[in-house]
């Protein structure tokens, strides 16, 4: 036994060996001898032991990283990273003997690349550890993880523009953007390091806010928030803080000597202190006076000039007296003739607001009772639309908000307006506010309308962005001026966190603070494809401070939310009770989440010169990113070369390439220097630039050459491709150009009133009236849903007073303006209603 226990190290070591070198034939990374005999002179009943362990290292760009092991006593070391085993050939060993016990010692080395790391990124950490034998067996080391290191360059928080009164606290947050290893704060006040150490007024929190406890003079200055780590330097935009000081009184002087009309008088200086940096002036007079009353006054004879002074005073006296009767019998005039002709004064009124009206006089027999116009009531409505957060002073700023800024508390009034009224009329009536904050991007990206209880619809045409409002979700009596605009994305600061990308466009609603008794739908298109397994979706609103919230994290709803959200394939329906400005925002879970890109190629309508220009655009899949494109093509006079593709771009972090291939060089000459181009992923993947394209430009040998085939690849490394073969003739092809069409969804962008719903008024209030009842058989709004395929959302629908309601305005919603009534007739009818005739109505009725 005592011989076969000494043989088994040595039988384990030739087993695993052989283990070894099998597994390197299946991997091509044979691990050669990993324990050979015992060194002369070791002690078999030592383990190894490590000196040197491999410890954690992160990635800078594309430099590979040294990672190294020494143990004592070993006869082998070797790396394993991730479960697998490091070739042999990849290690760089050095053996020598400790000088104090004379025991056989190895150090090895092995170099990570960027590479081999991104194989496996999203799955797992990348890890490596060490095993060591000796001939009493082995040991493992710690294991090292191995990370790239990154610093995106969007803040999630950025400080932003304050202005404060003297001693008044001051916090200007900051959250850095996400990286690896995390940023560190620090803050700039006027480019200079901010050191809580040397101003104990100052301190930075954990969640990197910078706190000034007392707001000095000094403070006034402009302020950044830097994040840095190994791989970079980050700079957020620079908050300028204003401290302002609201003057004071100095003490009044002494009384003056009296004078001789009797007064005398003392002054005062707005000095103690005086307003600074736009703080308010000293409320009040800055000269006091009253009568003497000491003996020293001397009344004298009254010269000429004072005389004069004193008639000219009583004439005036009396200019304004006779004027004051005047318009007294003016005003009486006109009242007897309006008693004469106007049965009663609050007609007048009758076109702005709903009264009632008395019976007319009994000696004016010939009077009509006027009903009032609720077709021209102006409305208004109570309460603060955004109020101010920043603490008691009067002062604001304006930031990057929503259409309308804070109003404050008080009244606000929406004016009616005529719909035929032209969209330039509108855009400057609202420019003209001092409320006004961010311009719309021009009328051909905005709608609105005036609508009352009966409800209507808003559409930005080709962009497949639409704003239902259902009947009664504006109350009765009143009238909303309504607008639905598009933004361009690099005009609003969206933060974006992580992993998270914008998948759809940045739509505003409003105004914001409107009252809505019954929840609008909000249609717009995105471009992600939605899997719970690889997508967190949420959507986002920016409030009124300008600041971003999560508003809704879809699939996690609840029923009695002031927002709720259909997904789908292409597009979210947004229930919502609040008017404002949305966007859908998508965090990857795994490197399967993927956003729909719509690559399209277009060249030059004419070409004059020998060089001849292909764009080929990566864009999101929606319409309003079309849309866009599509105008600025026609403005270069391009025109599409051949039919649109779809790629699905992942998240894993690789950049989309775009190569040109089979060019007839007996025709052409391509000018691209390097054999592809490439389009970063951050571009891409935050969604926030537009227009994102490469160009390749082609050389003509001859002026007569027109006829251009060749090839177009469009890939994501390590993922989804597309390939265009070109075959065009640029001097006389338009064969593709009727592809991109925009044609009028709808026709005008406003609809009013029962023009904007498919389902007739009288049709759907019947529909809801008999579906609303529970019934035991089933046929009521729950089997209704079944059969359009919205049970998942049967919760949502039970929170609202009308489920039936809900059902039919998300119906409009997904089908306007080619929804088939037939189909939506057929479902109701199914449903086994006793009277068949239940949901027809006459023409009359109509």
């Amino acid at each position: 036994m005592a011989v076969l226990s000494g043989l088994w190290p040595a039988l384990l070591g030739i087993v695993l060996a052989a283990w070894l070198r099998g597994s390197g034939a299946q991997q091509s990374a044979t691990v050669a001898n990993p324990v050979p005999n015992p060194v002369p002179g070791s002690n078999p009943d030592l383990l190894p032991h490590f000196l040197v362990e491999p410890e954690d290292v992160y990635i800078v760009k594309n430099k590979p990283v040294l990672l190294v092991c020494k143990a004592t006593p070993a006869t082998q070391i070797f790396f394993k990273c991730n479960g697998e085993w490091v070739r042999q050939v990849d290690h760089v060993i050095e053996r020598s003997t400790d000088g104090s016990s004379g025991l056989p010692s190895m150090e090895v080395r092995i170099n990570v690349s960027r590479q081999q790391v991104e194989k496996v990124f999203g799955l797992e950490e990348f890890w490596c550890q060490c095993v060591a034998w000796s001939s009493s067996g082995t040991t493992k080391s710690q294991k090292a993880y191995i990370r790239i290191a990154y610093l995106r360059k969007n803040f999630e928080q950025e400080p932003l523009a304050k202005e404060v009164s003297l001693e008044q606290g001051i916090v200007l947050p900051c959250r850095p953007p996400e990286g690896i290893p995390p940023a560190e704060v620090e803050w700039l006040r006027n480019e200079d390091l901010v050191d809580p150490s040397m101003d104990p007024n100052v301190y930075i929190t954990r969640e990197h806010s910078l706190v000034v406890r007392q707001a000095r003079l000094a403070d006034t200055a402009n302020y950044t928030c830097v994040a840095k780590n190994i791989v970079a330097r980050r700079r957020s935009a620079s908050a300028a803080v204003i401290v302002y000081v609201d003057g004071s009184w100095s003490p009044w002087s002494k009384w003056s000597a009296c004078g001789l009309d009797c007064t005398h008088w003392r002054s005062r200086e707005c000095s103690d202190p005086a307003p600074r940096n736009g703080g308010e002036e000293c409320q009040g007079t800055d000269l006091d006076t009253r009568n003497c009353t000491s003996d020293l006054c001397v009344h004298t004879a009254s010269g000429p000039e004072d005389v004069a002074l004193y008639v000219g005073l009583i004439a005036v006296a009396v200019c304004l007296l006779l004027l004051l009767l005047v318009l007294i019998l003016v005003y009486c005039r006109k009242k007897e003739g309006l008693d004469s002709d106007v049965a009663d004064s609050s007609i007048l009124t009758s076109g702005f607001q709903p009264v009632s009206i008395k019976p007319s006089k009994a000696d004016s027999p010939h009077l009509l009772t006027i009903q009032p116009d609720l077709s021209t009531t102006t409305t208004t409505y109570q309460g603060s639309l955004c109020p101010r957060q920043d603490g008691p002073s009067p002062k604001f700023q304006l930031t990057n908000g929503h259409l309308l800024s804070p109003l404050g508390s008080g009244r606000h009034t929406l004016h009616h307006s005529s719909p035929t009224s032209e969209a330039e009329d509108f855009v400057s009536r609202l420019s003209t506010q001092n409320y006004f904050r961010s311009l719309p991007r021009g009328t051909s990206n905005m709608a609105y309308g005036t609508f009352n209880f009966l409800g209507g619809r808003l559409m930005i045409p080709n962009t497949g962005i639409s704003l239902l409002i259902p009947p009664d979700a504006i109350p009765r009596g009143k009238i909303y001026e309504i607008y639905l605009t598009l933004h361009k994305p690099e005009d609003v600061r969206l933060p974006l966190a992580g992993c998270q990308t914008l998948l759809s466009p940045i739509v505003s609603c409003g105004p914001p603070g409107v009252l809505l008794t019954r929840p609008v739908i909000l249609t717009m298109d995105h471009c992600g494809e939605p899997s719970p397994e690889s997508w967190s979706l949420r959507l986002k609103k920016q409030s009124c401070e300008g600041s971003w919230e999560d508003v809704l994290h879809l699939g996690e709803e609840a029923p009695c939310h002031l927002y709720y959200c259909q997904l789908e394939a292409g597009a979210c329906y947004v229930f919502t009770e609040q008017l404002g400005r949305f966007a859908l925002v998508g965090e990857a879970l795994s490197v399967a989440a993927a956003k729909r890109l719509k690559l399209l190629l277009f060249a030059p309508v004419a070409c004059t010169s020998l060089e001849y220009n292909i764009r080929v655009y990566c864009l999101h899949d929606t319409h309003d990113a079309l849309k866009e494109v599509v105008q600025l093509e026609k403005q270069l006079g391009g025109q599409l070369i051949q039919e649109p593709r779809v790629l699905h771009f992942k998240d894993s972090y690789h950049n989309l390439r775009l190569s040109i291939h089979d060019v007839p060089s007996s025709l052409w000459k391509s000018k691209l220097l390097v054999s592809y181009q490439e389009i970063p992923f951050y571009h891409i993947w935050n969604g926030t630039q537009q227009y994102l394209h490469c160009t390749f430009t082609l050389e003509r040998v001859s002026p007569s050459t027109s006829d251009l085939a060749c090839k177009v690849w469009v890939w994501q490394v390590e993922g989804d491709g597309q390939s265009f073969n070109v075959n065009f003739n640029i001097t006389k092809d338009t064969r593709f150009s009727e592809l991109l069409v925009l044609e009028s969804e709808g026709g005008v962008p406003a609809l009013v009133g029962p023009s904007a719903f498919k389902i007739p008024f009288l049709i759907r209030q019947k529909i809801i009236t008999s579906l609303d009842p529970p019934c035991s058989r089933g046929a009521d709004w729950r089997t209704l849903a079944q059969k359009l395929h919205l049970d998942s959302h049967l919760s949502f629908f039970a929170s609202k007073p009308s489920p039936t309601a809900m059902i039919l305005n998300l119906w409009e919603a997904r089908h306007f303006p080619n929804g088939n009534l037939s189909q939506l007739a057929a479902a109701v009818a199914g449903l086994g209603q006793p009277d068949a005739g239940l949901f027809t109505v006459s023409e009359a009725e109509c």
